[in-house]
C-alpha cells in the first residue's frame, strides 16, 4: 500500500481493503454463506447479519421480509457489497406489526447472471412489552 494512501479524515478505509491472499470466487460460484435476524425489542426493527463467500466481482442482494400472513413488510437491495460479512437494521413498515412467524428471503444475484444464490429463514416477532 501507498505511504499516505489513507491520511486524513478517512483513515479507516483499510478495512475495506480485503487480504489479497484469499481466494475469491467467481460470480456463478458466489454463495450466501450465512443469514441471521434478530428482532430488536420495540418490534419495529430487525437486525440482519449476512456473511457472503469471498467474491471476485461484487454481486447484489436483495431482501424481503413478509408477516405472518406473506404479506411484504421490509425490504432492501445491497448494490455491490464492499464487505463478506454484512450487518444491517431492516424497518418494518407497519405501524403495528403482527406477533407471529416472519419470514425473511435474501437473495445473491449479479445483472447480467440473475440470481445465484438464496437463503429463506424464519424468525418469532412478539408484541413489544410496554
Amino acid at each position: 500500500m501507498e505511504p499516505g494512501l489513507f491520511s486524513g479524515y478517512n483513515t479507516g478505509m483499510e478495512f475495506f481493503l480485503n487480504d489479497p491472499a484469499i481466494p475469491r470466487l467467481p460470480p456463478k460460484e458466489t454463495r450466501l454463506l450465512d443469514l441471521r435476524a434478530e428482532p430488536y425489542p420495540d418490534g419495529q426493527r430487525i437486525k440482519v447479519n449476512l456473511e457472503l463467500t469471498p467474491f471476485a466481482e461484487k454481486p447484489y442482494v436483495d431482501l424481503h421480509l413478509t408477516d405472518p400472513a406473506g404479506a411484504p413488510v421490509a425490504s432492501a437491495s445491497i448494490v455491490e457489497p464492499v464487505a463478506w460479512k454484512l450487518e444491517l437494521t431492516l424497518h418494518i413498515r407497519k405501524s403495528t406489526p403482527d406477533a407471529g412467524k416472519y419470514t425473511l428471503l435474501a437473495s445473491l444475484l449479479y445483472p447480467d447472471l440473475g440470481e445465484i444464490d438464496r437463503r429463506q429463514i424464519t424468525l418469532e416477532l412478539s408484541r413489544p412489552s410496554e
